[in-house]
């Protein structure tokens, strides 16, 4: 009987100092996390470091960085390798005074959040940014501004990161002295949402990448593209709004692309678009909003795109296909009070446009089954003869337009005779 009680006793015992030294390695560990992850303060006068370079080069990796407030004049703040966190108060500014660059980074886990960053410098042989990423992994940029910038984010060869509700904006006098506002280049993976771009040459630019989200942000007044991206496939782009921008949106020699609930709206010019397709491939387009824009949509080289449930609201034409252009469907789109609602040219090329609301057909319906009886021609003789002589736009809602118009409807001789809607809707699509 003693010797089990005795036994017992001793489990007991190795029990508690089991419990006890992993409760010390515990504490120890947290206790050297803490030490190890610390938290480094910049400011004019009274702290430890009076540079951000300074605290960069004394951080270790797991560290933050906090920036009080205050104008630090510094360029070319470079991380290299450390997994850094840097933020600033309100009123923390970096001005670069048109130096060079203002932050550069080479590594992974890091984020940048909270700061105002001015005055890049122009160059015709840089591309100078605010803050540059080569080869990132797992970051964050949030809650930046940047005034006159010439690139805002250049980012290169990077993934796997987040870059929301910043706000962007350059001097704004010429394609040639402007950058573009957050510039991506082979990367993926990553979620840019709720930025603010303008002013810019490009709102948002991206070439070489994949797997990247677009999501809730407004690009406008910039000198020519408020979205472009070219070769880039399987990328998502929806909830944004880009507008007055010289040129809109170019889309350019890609695939699997997706593009819903986005804004094209006041792209005006002479030779501008809402969204211009070139060479792009099984895309989904839906539920987007073309209004007021020389043209909604231009197609040039595009095939096997799925346009539905997209309003076309007052442009010059709503929708422009140049050729070379197979298997595209149009169907369930509302084209609202356009000039042309179509312009096309070529062969007809399995593109099929049935199933939409045109505000300018006058059929009835006599079986109510919501479809017109008689079907509708979308392609006018008129815009057939603005594309050979544009000068001949001067003559838009003249008598002499209707009279061609209607000559051409019942004998067509230069539109394509089997471009029609077979069963055009009588109401709007409501989507």
């Amino acid at each position: 009987m003693n010797l089990w009680k005795s036994s017992i006793r001793i489990v007991i015992k190795v029990d508690r100092m089991k419990s006890s030294f992993f409760l010390l390695c515990l504490i120890i560990a947290l206790n050297f996390s803490y030490a190890q992850n610390r938290t480094l303060e910049v400011c004019a006068k009274d702290c430890e470091f009076t540079s951000i370079q300074q605290a960069v080069d004394q951080a270790k990796a797991g560290d933050s960085i906090f920036i009080k407030k205050g104008v630090y004049k510094e360029h070319d703040i470079f991380i290299n390798r450390k997994s850094l966190h840097l933020y600033g108060e309100k009123g923390s500014i970096i001005d670069i005074d048109h130096k060079g660059y203002g932050i550069k980074v080479e590594a992974n886990d890091f984020s940048i959040t909270d700061l105002t960053i001015k005055n890049v410098e122009v160059s015709y042989t840089s591309d100078y940014a605010a803050i540059y990423l080569f080869k990132c992994d797992n970051f964050k940029l949030k809650n930046i501004t940047l005034k006159k910038a010439f690139f805002g984010f250049l980012i290169e060869k990077s993934s796997k990161g987040i870059i929301e509700e910043n706000d962007i904006s350059g001097i704004g006098q010429s394609e040639a002295s402007s950058g573009n506002a957050i510039h991506l280049w082979n990367s993926k993976e990553l979620e840019v949402r709720d930025n603010d771009v303008y002013n810019m040459r490009d709102g948002i630019y991206i070439e070489f990448g994949s797997n990247n989200v677009f999501e809730n942000n407004t690009s406008h007044d910039n000198m020519r593209y408020g979205l472009h991206f070219m070769f880039s496939d399987d990328n998502r782009y929806s909830y944004n709004t880009f507008q007055n921008n010289s040129a809109g949106v170019a889309v350019m020699f890609s695939k699997r692309i997706q593009m819903n609930n986005n804004v094209f709206k006041k792209n005006w010019g002479t030779a501008s678009y809402g969204l211009l397709l070139k060479e792009i491939s099984d895309g989904e387009i839906y539920h987007n909003t073309f209004e007021n824009n020389t043209t909604g949509i231009t197609a040039d080289g595009s095939t096997r795109i799925n346009y539905y449930e997209n309003d076309f609201i007052n442009n010059g034409y709503a929708v422009k296909f140049i050729g070379g252009s197979y298997k595209n469907k149009f169907y369930k789109n509302n084209f609202l009070y356009n000039n042309f609602d179509l312009s096309y040219s070529g062969r007809l090329n399995n593109n099929s446009f049935d199933t939409n609301y045109w505000s300018d057909y006058t059929g009835y319906d006599l079986d109510n089954d919501n479809y017109g009886d008689v079907p509708y021609r979308p392609v006018k003789l008129f815009s057939y003869l603005v594309n050979e002589t544009p000068e001949s736009i001067i003559l838009l809602r003249s008598l002499f337009v209707d009279i061609i118009n209607f000559s051409e409807k019942v004998t067509p001789v230069f539109t394509p005779k089997n471009l029609t809607d077979q069963q055009p809707l009588m109401s709007e699509v409501q989507w």
